[in-house]
């Protein structure tokens, strides 16, 4: 008899508001280079992750966007893990590594693709569990991330992508893309857009090939954002996303293109720190909230600062893709 009248009110429920109702909506949190921060202004880095900490229930997970640390130096990478350290067991992270997170001394920016501090501060048996990591490369480092999110019915991949990924990590995203054509997959890499909304691409002082680590050749030659739109963004018809940070001057762009498969991938541009275009206090502690709204096809992107709790209001910093085809 009890179990009856429990079915009864879930049918009831059911044919009014659900009685599980899926989650059809989720928002995560991009956070752009930080390194003007834990260079200057930690106290605004370390209100950045309280304030997503504070907010575990609302965000689903954290995207970092590269150039965690301004000169790879002992002293930042510790205040840079003490940020992430807030969010451990409460907001999954994950993280790619930008030109000043590598190089053969502090101070030296990316001369070689030596990323020995960055995986002293964090290993990868940590990150299965504070970054839902599925897998990394080259094995057993931090350099290269997949992590993994089941949301709203689906499994969602973020790949977190060295500062001018080589052929062979390419090659490595490839194949996980391709052997899990169900899963929807967003890409994070340092250095792939200028600030005009369009793919890096020439010789200017931006790319990666301007740096040591783009003296490379073959398995380990570095791939600028055109190249690699062309040899992993365009190739996979659940690709859906792409952040970048990096490039000053305005410091965003956004970027609408449609790959070879016919499926739209909304890629942006996103950077405050000291340099850009009206910039202060190293970026006042501006990051990006994405919603990605599946019922309404809907990706709602805005901008925000935990240190002023102020928005940015105007269209290059608060805007909505419509007509998103989430379940191409």
């Amino acid at each position: 008899m009890r179990f009856t009248w429990q079915l009864i009110t879930c049918i009831f429920f059911a044919a009014t508001i659900g009685c599980s109702p899926e989650k059809t909506s989720f928002e995560f949190v991009v956070l752009p280079d930080t390194q003007s921060y834990v260079e200057e202004h930690p106290e605004i880095y370390l209100k950045q992750m309280q304030w997503i900490a504070r907010n575990k229930n609302r965000f689903s997970f954290v995207i970092h966007e590269g150039d965690i640390t301004q000169n790879n130096s002992t002293g930042e990478w510790q205040i840079a893990k003490k940020g992430f350290n807030m969010l451990n067991g409460k907001v999954p992270y994950t993280f790619c590594l930008g030109n000043h997170d590598m190089g053969s001394v502090p101070g030296k920016f990316a001369d070689v693709r030596n990323t020995e501090k960055a995986n002293n501060f964090f290993k990868v048996e940590a990150l299965k569990q504070n970054s839902n990591l599925l897998a990394s490369f080259p094995s057993g480092t931090i350099d290269n991330l997949c992590s993994q999110f089941n949301i709203a019915g689906y499994k969602w991949f973020v790949f977190s992508l060295e500062f001018g990924p080589r052929n062979k990590t390419i090659a490595w995203a490839n194949k996980i893309i391709k052997s899990h054509p169900d899963a929807k997959i967003i890409i994070n890499t340092h250095a792939y857009l200028y600030e005009d909304s369009t793919w890096q691409d020439g010789e200017d002082w931006w790319q990666a090939q301007a740096y040591g680590v783009g003296k490379e050749t073959g398995d380990n030659a570095v791939n600028n954002g055109k190249q690699l739109w062309n040899k992993l963004v365009a190739k996979h018809p659940n690709v859906i996303m792409v952040f970048c940070g990096h490039v000053l001057k305005s410091g965003v762009g956004t970027l609408v293109s449609t790959g070879e498969n016919g499926n739209k991938v909304y890629q942006m541009l996103a950077n405050y720190q000291k340099g850009v275009e009206g910039s202060k206090n190293g970026g006042d502690g501006f990051l990006r909230i994405v919603k990605m709204d599946i019922d309404n096809k809907r990706i709602s992107v805005s901008t925000y600062s935990p240190w002023l709790d102020a928005y940015k209001k105007d269209a290059d910093h608060d805007f909505t893709f419509k007509n998103v085809d989430f379940l191409n």
